[in-house]
């Protein structure tokens, strides 16, 4: 077995690796930390709108100033409150050089982003209470995308999760191309109940910012073009299109 169908095999998905931009802009830690705090309401409030929360931008950074918005749904005004949370903590992990590849900073970041939302947060699906439900994305006229099924205690989740992250760190050195695969990992396995898109993102910010690359967010003028790509990616399991779509968002 060659090394990218290894990697793909534990990924259960391919791409084109050609298609990676192979010269992404490195700058020190402190300023991408820097344009990342200055874009905070930005990036929190297209992270909200791709999950369709309803506050506008605006709202959003009234919010972050510490004022309550009057009309809103309390369920909405905690979505905004966590995923700023969830941003500063990895901010935080940046800055101080303590954010890491692996499972404990995944569901760190979970246990904020999806706090009180999801039916379980902090931990993989069947390492709570919950052993039995399974989750699924919805692909309109084409479906729905069901991960591997919730077992008690997690063994099949633990073994991909550990499995995939070995061969993406041994086997992808470009860590632009690394952040854009993690999400979509995360993504396509479902390692939580919910928020698993919004913290794999994170996650994938945490790989660009903490190797000096600027991080990505998903504008809300693309939600339809995003939720198009990642359609066709949950159906073909090929991230070629998603890859592209992704770079092309980065500032370079």
């Amino acid at each position: 077995m060659n090394t990218d169908t290894e990697l793909f095999s534990a990924l259960d998905f391919c791409w084109d690796r050609s298609t990676v931009p192979a010269e992404i802009p490195i700058h020190s830690i402190e300023r991408v930390c820097f344009r990342f705090h200055r874009m905070l309401p930005e990036y929190v409030w297209d992270a909200a709108m791709l999950e369709g929360n309803p506050f506008t931008f605006p709202e959003v950074k009234t919010l972050l100033e510490g004022i309550t918005v009057g009309g809103r749904k309390l369920s909405d005004q905690e979505q905004i409150l966590n995923l700023a949370e969830s941003s500063k903590l990895l901010l935080a992990m940046v800055r101080n050089g303590l954010f890491s590849l692996e499972k404990k900073t995944f569901c760190t970041l979970h246990g904020i982003i999806a706090r009180n939302e999801a039916l379980e947060w902090g931990h993989f699906r069947g390492e709570g209470e919950e052993t039995n439900y399974t989750p699924d994305v919805a692909l309109g006229e084409h479906g729905r995308h069901t991960p591997l099924p919730t077992v008690k205690g997690a063994p099949e989740l633990n073994s991909r999760f550990s499995q995939a992250m070995e061969l993406l760190q041994s086997h992808v050195p470009n860590s632009f191309e690394k952040g854009l695969i993690f999400f979509l990992h995360g993504a396509l396995q479902q390692y939580f109940f919910d928020g698993n898109k919004r913290t794999s993102r994170a996650m994938m910010n945490g790989i660009l910012m903490s190797n000096g690359i600027d991080a990505i967010t998903v504008p809300a003028a693309k939600l339809q073009e995003f939720n198009e790509k990642m359609v066709q990616f949950y159906l073909t399991k090929d991230a070629t299109g998603m890859v592209a779509f992704l770079s092309d968002l980065h500032p370079k």
